[in-house]
């Protein structure tokens, strides 16, 4: 993949987790300290509140008061890239918090898919998405589905990306796939080349993904490990893949794996290495410390 065919949302995204305070309210005045850390560790930019940043656990307002902290690394870090997870069940929510997510100058959301009714049919799921772009999503903004199946219990087809991609060619711009299936990585690649973004949710795939005309990824693990995340993206830009780096992500996806809940193991980690508070989780997740 060459420079100017990537989109630009393309790069390396932090899926940051959500500060906590001991009263389990979000600690906002650490959101841009975290972002600020990240951004200065490589990332292109982070999700707010996708599955690592336990997003379903927050309330509309919470939401909305964390986007506009996060947007706050703007004043450090004015090209560093914003994205909020918006989906619920109801598209008239997630059009809702994805407006606000907008208007606080985010660049894009990432949506589930409804994920209560399970068997609906693709035309179902054609319409849900249609509407919440249309109601949402303005020209020069993106949204991306978010395709998790063994999570959402709902995943995101190809034929169906198709068909957004078709009818909404600039404002749907992909999406991020945390399968973890190296299979659905190559078919991408396969049906849409470089145009769609996809942006590949789990490290030991980074390189695999890229090599299938993936535009990035947005890990948990880059939360610590955004340096060799950002090496693998800039060194596939260049022609000169660093196999090491991959290497270290793949031994650190491993880690991350064997400690679930990852935001419990990031939150200590990031206590422990890099000095951070020791944030606790919000239930339903639970943390030892």
């Amino acid at each position: 993949m060459s420079s100017n065919t990537l989109h630009p949302l393309a790069g390396v995204y932090a899926a940051a987790v959500t500060p906590l305070t001991p009263q389990d309210t979000p600690d906002l005045e650490a959101i841009p300290a975290l972002l600020e850390f990240l951004a200065g560790r490589g990332a292109h930019g982070a999700l707010i509140l996708g599955t690592t940043g336990e997003g379903p656990s927050f309330s509309p307002a919470e939401r909305e008061a964390i986007f506009q902290a996060a947007a706050q690394v703007r004043t450090a870090y004015p090209d560093f890239r914003l994205l909020a997870g918006t989906g619920t069940p109801s598209w008239t929510e997630s059009a809702a918090l994805s407006r606000t997510a907008f208007e606080a100058g985010f660049e894009g959301v990432v949506v589930l898919p409804p994920f209560y009714f399970r068997n609906t049919s693709e035309e179902g799921l054609f319409r849900w998405f249609a509407r919440l772009i249309e109601a949402a999503v303005p020209q020069g903004k993106y949204l991306l589905g978010y395709h998790i199946p063994q999570v959402s219990g709902v995943g995101l087809s190809i034929e169906l990306l198709a068909r957004l991609k078709e009818a909404f060619p600039s404002r749907f711009a992909g999406l991020k796939d945390s399968s973890g299936d190296p299979q659905h990585a190559r078919a991408l690649g396969e049906r849409f080349g470089d145009d769609l973004l996809v942006l590949n949710g789990n490290d030991r795939l980074l390189s695999h993904a890229l090599r299938h005309h993936a535009g990035g990824c947005i890990t948990a693990l880059a939360n610590l490990h955004s340096p060799d995340s950002r090496r693998v993206w800039d060194s596939f830009q260049a022609g000169q893949p660093d196999a090491a780096a991959q290497a270290r992500l793949e031994a650190a996806r491993a880690e991350l794996d064997r400690n679930q809940p990852a935001a419990v193991y990031l939150k200590k980690r990031l206590h422990a290495e890099h000095g951070f508070p020791l944030w606790p989780v919000r239930p339903p997740l639970v943390g030892d410390g």
